[in-house]
């Protein structure tokens, strides 16, 4: 099976050995994005709603090098630091960023590195 690694300029810096996302098979796989600014490598300021915004403009950054964008997203698999208390907030701001038909969606508890969201997802997208 080819693969196209996907690595932008308008992107956060990837922290390890691993692209912005793999196109395989008609679909971009993205990697995890945290809430950093590409332009300063910074974690935005303020809590879930807002980390959760900047997160889904990175993710949607590397769809749209693609031409993909929001849309196509089949898969989408969200972390917070604090499920309970943010929930809501990363809900709010969720809701903002995808329209009907709704991608299907896991949300979990997860031990993250100081912030408070990471999202991946799974598009569907055209060939070009």
């Amino acid at each position: 099976m080819p693969k196209q690694a996907l690595t932008i300029p308008n992107a956060p810096i990837p922290a390890g050995p691993y692209s912005h996302g793999v196109e395989a098979n008609g679909f971009i796989f993205t990697a995890g994005f945290g809430p950093q600014d590409p332009n300063t490598g910074s974690v935005v300021e303020g809590g879930a709603y807002e980390q959760t915004q900047q997160v889904l403009r990175n993710v949607q950054a590397v769809l749209a090098a693609r031409g993909g964008s929001l849309d196509d997203v089949v898969k989408v698999t969200a972390h917070l630091q604090h499920l309970k208390r943010d929930f809501a907030d990363y809900n709010r701001a969720y809701a903002e960023f995808f329209t009907e038909p709704y991608p299907v969606r896991t949300t979990v508890g997860s031990d993250l590195f100081d912030i408070l969201v990471e999202i991946d997802v799974v598009a569907a997208i055209s060939e070009v």
